[in-house]
């Protein structure tokens, strides 16, 4: 009985972590992880948010700015797949920042202890998320491992 409460307990506060939209704090939707740059050409002018793109040797980011106030950076590989995302702002939604990784990653969530305002690390291999912070100002990463150029490492993704 003890167990079930706490399962419904977790997956409750998951999903207010997660809600893309509570009260309107929440920023919309980004580029989805895994997918080409084209996400992101759509989603800056969906938001109407500024852009600023830095290119690099081994891959490109481009920092979108909400007029909220929320910082989404894509990380592009030479090849224009979005391998990593972070954030810093209001909570992003995760469900379109993940894509068709987000059901790995509320697995793995729902599976793993979470103890208020730290840091919360699922990696499942290849998926790696990270958040933490409290409802109006959220800062995390994800990032795919297998889709990473080479010579890039996680300590780049900020």
């Amino acid at each position: 009985m003890a167990r079930s409460y706490l399962v419904k307990k977790r997956i409750a506060v998951i999903a207010v972590l997660l809600a893309g939209s509570v009260g309107g704090l929440c920023a919309p939707a980004f580029a989805t992880l895994g997918e080409d740059i084209s996400s992101v050409q759509n989603d800056q002018t969906h938001l109407n948010a500024s852009v600023r793109v830095v290119a690099g040797e081994r891959y490109s980011v481009q920092e979108m700015q909400t007029p909220t106030g929320t910082t989404i950076k894509e990380y592009v590989s030479p090849g224009g797949t979005v391998f990593a995302l972070s954030w810093r702002g209001f909570a992003p939604d995760l469900q379109q920042l993940l894509g068709s990784y987000f059901d790995q990653y509320m697995t793995a969530a729902s599976q793993t202890a979470h103890r208020g305002r730290g840091v919360r690390h699922i990696d499942t291999g290849d998926l790696v998320v990270e958040s933490g912070g409290h409802m109006r100002y959220v800062v995390g990463r994800a990032f795919l491992r297998s889709k990473m150029p080479s010579g890039v490492s996680s300590d780049d993704i900020r």
